[in-house]
């Protein structure tokens, strides 16, 4: 069986191919491995090996790996969809928050961020394909929405994600995609912190990162299928 650790240098191939091919740096492409219902042990194996972005879908589960795994310098990220509730907690301990995709969010994980910790990362969640059942502003919502959040403490803009439609077709694929670079590096003109555009995952990494991707967020190409759990959001 192909371990964890092989995965990841995998991975980190697949990176530099698609890098290549778009005339990019592989440094530029930063790789979120999303950890969700990994064990921590996993996750330290990555950290071994050199990881250090996880990104963690449900808040109970995440809290409990990030105390066990206190002893590491992990940059946490958020990147489900997020309750009024749990925002204290995200404020708490994440360094990043990548599903922002409404002010009052923004607005509590500002007002709740400690005084004692930098300005919390984030990025607004663009819904890219305009889907009934996704979270996300819409496209159109974006620039209004980053010059409302852009006032608030506490917090720095640094980017756009999106998840696009799943599909087999890779013309579907790019359109998304090409609509989000493009609409990240407009914004990018008025918000100077922007770097970051997340976007890509397992089965749309290469292509995201052909497209413009800074960074891709891996789950099932590094730790396999997800096991079947139960759990509180």
């Amino acid at each position: 069986m192909i371990s964890i650790a092989e995965n990841l240098k995998n991975v980190g191939q697949l990176i530099n191919q698609a890098a290549q091919l778009a005339n990019r740096q592989p440094e530029e492409i930063t790789l979120l491995a999303v950890s969700k219902t990994r064990a921590a042990d996993e996750l330290r194996i990555l950290y071994q090996e050199g990881q250090r972005h996880f990104g963690e879908n449900y808040l109970q589960e995440s809290l409990e790996k990030i105390a066990a795994l206190a002893d590491l310098q992990i940059d946490w990220h958020f990147i489900g969809p997020i309750q009024s509730n749990k925002t204290r907690a995200i404020a708490e301990n994440f360094d990043w928050v990548h599903s922002v995709d409404r002010l009052k969010i923004a607005q509590r994980l500002a007002e709740q961020r400690p005084r004692t910790l930098p300005p919390l990362n984030i990025c607004l969640q663009i819904n890219i394909s305009r889907e009934t059942s996704k979270s996300g502003c819409l496209p159109s919502e974006a620039e209004g929405l980053l010059k409302q959040i852009a006032r608030l403490p506490h917090i720095t803009i640094r980017g756009l994600m999106a998840i696009p439609e799943a599909t087999d077709d890779v013309i579907k694929q790019r359109t998304a995609l090409k609509e989000m670079h493009s609409l990240f590096k407009r914004l990018q003109k008025q918000h100077p912190t922007m770097d970051t555009l997340s976007m890509g995952m397992s089965g749309d990494m290469q292509i995201a990162i052909q497209e413009g991707a800074t960074m891709v967020r891996i789950g099932t190409a590094l730790f396999g299928p997800r096991p079947v759990v139960k759990r509180s959001p």
